[in-house]
């Protein structure tokens, strides 16, 4: 069994001393497997490279030495050419045409992509990304449904569309939010000039999440709704596909092998969209960090602003003002102009502690007048204050307190009208009083802040509260209809007795 974390040594051309020689040498392999031509000639090759000036003395030699080399790393793979020898010696130099291997192919896509990028993380957020993938995924469901799976290079091709989709949107996004947190944004975001970019880029942010909430939530609902058994027959077909593609590998993968890798691929879809049992949804995690990056923009902003006010000079403004004044002739109109410089100076200001009113956008000449009485600042002054009687409350106390027992008494009197056994299941009560409602949601709001359900009534009653997560009704009042999960109250005094 070959091992999982072998040495990779096709990978030694990118470290070895003669790197420069040898990256030249496959990246015009793999540019030519681009074009569909597999093998190459070595005269083909040195043509290649002795168009550049650190080529310019590069033998043949060198490069035969060189495609050994790689061939021993098993980044070329050599096979002789024995029909176009013209003369024996050509036959006798034993002349090979070189292929590049598939390690070979991934190294250079992977190092060309990440040329293009450069130190930089790239990535976008698109929304389009999301609305393509759950078109993708209602033609999987729309299918599953209606039991039509004649077609499997359809099935095969649906499935690849979803899985391509949702690659594309966590490799992008997962890109563009490190690239947002690097060091180098971070650098930029503290610079004026980011003052001019920050509307584009939190307006991107927003319309993302715009759109983010209005896809996200049909996909995580369609998935909700797809099991993985409701995929098998589905997935049977994308396996029949896969299988039908002729292969010369020589050990053909087990039919269940393949259930299961497409099951985990599945698995990992729906938990980046709903979560598991032990982390939150990765589209959680990716609306709160882009909220984040609006807030963190805001806040930069501010303090971008805060600065700019801070270090700015009014040395020209007053010199400005001083030449006002030194051109003014009249006292009378440099007291003006004073005054609606610096404000009067002899204005005297009155607090009060009077509000006649909360709107504050009622003007002050709108108001009453009020009166107001200013004491004198002496400590010999006292307020002169008069006697006056207690008055017994008792008569209103006892009324107040009647009157509660009697709302108690009747509140407990309807609860026992509406109990079926020991139990309220608020699907089957009638049309209910208002005040009752209140209290029947009072409860559910109390209950669900104890890890057990379970409360004490004002009566002294002990109530477990189960919600259903599946039944839904709706609760019918006096003053409207409610919908809602199907509650239970559970008087455990009741089964105690």
């Amino acid at each position: 069994m070959q091992q999982p974390f072998k040495k990779v040594i096709e990978a030694s051309y990118l470290t070895a001393d003669k790197a420069w020689r040898y990256r030249a040498i496959l990246r015009y392999f793999y540019i030519q497997h681009e074009r569909m031509r597999e093998f190459l000639f070595p005269e083909e090759i040195l043509a290649y490279l002795t168009d550049f000036q650190e080529f310019k003395d590069y033998t043949e030699e060198q490069l035969h030495q060189d495609l050994d080399q790689l061939v021993k790393w098993n980044n070329l793979l050599a096979r002789q050419e024995m029909g176009r020898a013209h003369t024996i010696e050509e036959f006798k130099k034993k002349r090979f045409r070189y292929q590049c291997t598939p390690y070979t192919v991934e190294f250079e896509r992977m190092l060309m992509e990440m040329e293009k990028g450069g130190n930089a993380f790239g990535g976008s957020l698109e929304k389009k990304e999301f609305e393509r993938l759950f078109q993708a995924l209602a033609d999987i469901k729309s299918m599953i449904n209606k039991k039509e799976f004649t077609d499997a290079s359809e099935c095969s091709q649906l499935w690849n569309d979803v899985f391509t989709y949702f690659r594309s949107i966590t490799q992008n996004t997962s890109d563009y939010i490190a690239h947002i947190n690097s060091e180098e944004a971070e650098e930029r975001m503290q610079t004026e000039a980011f003052l001019v970019f920050k509307d584009q880029f939190t307006t991107y942010l927003r319309d993302f999440i715009i759109g983010l909430q209005q896809t996200a939530w049909k996909i995580q609902q369609l998935l909700q709704s797809m099991g993985t058994s409701h995929l098998q027959p589905f997935l049977h077909q994308v396996i029949l596909h896969q299988q039908q593609v002729p292969r010369f590998e020589d050990i053909a993968a087990d039919e269940q092998e393949l259930m299961t890798e497409q099951e985990e691929k599945w698995h990992s879809l729906t938990s980046w969209f709903l979560g598991n049992a032990h982390r939150e949804s990765e589209l959680d995690s990716l609306q709160t960090r882009t909220n984040e990056q609006i807030r963190r923009i805001t806040r930069v902003v501010q303090r971008l602003g805060e600065r700019h006010q801070y270090f700015r000079s009014r040395k020209k403004d007053f010199i400005h003002l001083a030449k006002w004044f030194d051109s003014l002739e009249d006292i009378n109109q440099a007291h003006e102009l004073s005054a609606v410089s610096f404000g009067v100076f002899h204005t005297r200001h009155m607090f009060s502690d009077h509000v006649p009113t909360d709107d504050i956008y009622t003007d002050t000449w709108e108001e009453q007048p009020i009166r107001h009485e200013t004491k004198p600042r002496i400590r010999q002054y006292r307020e002169k204050t008069r006697a006056g009687a207690i008055v017994s409350q008792q008569q209103k106390k006892e009324a107040a307190k009647e009157d509660y027992l009697r709302d108690k008494m009747a509140e407990e009197e309807t609860l026992n009208a509406y109990m079926q056994g020991n139990e309220i299941k608020l699907g089957a009560l009638p049309i209910i009083e208002k005040h009752v409602r209140k209290m029947l949601l009072s409860w559910i709001g109390k209950a669900m802040a104890k890890k057990d359900h379970t409360f004490k009534t004002e009566h002294g009653r002990t109530v477990h509260v189960m919600v259903s997560k599946q039944e839904r009704i709706q609760l019918q009042a006096e003053d409207g209809v409610m919908e809602m999960p199907a509650v239970t109250f559970r008087f455990m005094d009741e089964v105690k007795n």
